[in-house]
């Protein structure tokens, strides 16, 4: 599985931010999927999670009610809809896959490439 994410830019605080992940190699349509993110000089922490139905989705408590994670399986791509940006949400963001979601949140078995979020005040 290939993971490629994209939308990450520079934006201000109270700004809207849509970043994608496009699964190529294999269908992940049977696959939990999510994000993390990694500020500068800090660990990678997890974001968001959502099922291979997208019947359940979790999230972080930083990002909990701002953020929405979401899935189209007929295109292989997850979404992740930031809103309320704030400085502290400057990240490189990356998109991960697993077959099971418990083990997605911990240590996902594939990663994407990371795309930079930057959220100015």
């Amino acid at each position: 599985v290939q993971l490629q994410a994209s939308g990450g830019g520079l934006v201000l605080a109270g700004d809207s931010l849509r970043l994608s992940c496009v699964a190529s190699g294999r269908t992940v349509s049977n696959y939990a999927m999510g994000w993390f993110r990694q500020a500068p000089g800090k660990e990678r922490e997890f974001v968001a999670a959502i099922s291979w139905s997208g019947g359940s989705t979790n999230y972080a408590d930083s990002t909990k009610g701002r953020f929405t994670i979401s899935r189209d399986n007929a295109k292989n791509t997850v979404y992740l809809q930031m809103n309320s940006l704030k400085p502290e949400d400057t990240a490189v963001y990356y998109c991960a896959a697993d077959p099971f979601e418990a083990i997605l949140v911990i240590n996902p078995g594939y990663w994407g490439q990371g795309t930079l979020v930057t959220v100015s005040s």
